[in-house]
């Protein structure tokens, strides 16, 4: 399930997406628009700019901005900074692979194929969605 947190993220960065060519952007306009409270905003975007996708300028005329291309982020990317792995179970992750504990046989394995499965379909979809593609759906919606 995807958590508040990376929703917000996803939110946050498609505002930014949606605002480029106004410069930086200020958090209280983003917590206003999108209906996020502020601190956990803070948070979050702090997360982003650790995670190289932001950068900010403090003061008043201060804000954050992208730092990538819009069309070079991910939803997969973002989720995975922000929640960890798609993955339902561990013993299917690519990138935070751990053996699950109870496993005879990862092989033959019944759940983990199922899974597997299911890993690949999200992250096909999620990997290859990125935030340009969630700006031009939602204008084809508006």
């Amino acid at each position: 399930m995807l958590s508040k947190k990376a929703k917000y993220a996803l939110k946050a960065l498609l505002y930014l997406t949606k605002n480029a060519d106004k410069g930086l952007i200020l958090i209280s306009d983003i917590s206003e628009r999108e209906r996020i409270p502020r601190k956990f905003l803070e948070a979050i975007l702090v997360d982003l700019k650790t995670q190289g996708l932001l950068q900010s300028t403090r003061g008043k005329n201060g804000g954050y901005a992208l730092v990538k291309d819009p069309s070079q982020i991910s939803v997969g990317n973002v989720i995975r900074m922000i929640d960890g792995p798609l993955a339902p179970i561990p013993c299917v992750s690519h990138l935070y692979y751990r053996k699950c504990d109870e496993c005879v046989d990862e092989v033959t394995c019944e759940i983990r194929i199922v899974m597997k499965k299911v890993r690949d379909a999200t992250a096909n979809i999620l990997d290859t969605t990125y935030l340009t593609d969630l700006e031009r759906i939602n204008t084809l919606l508006a």
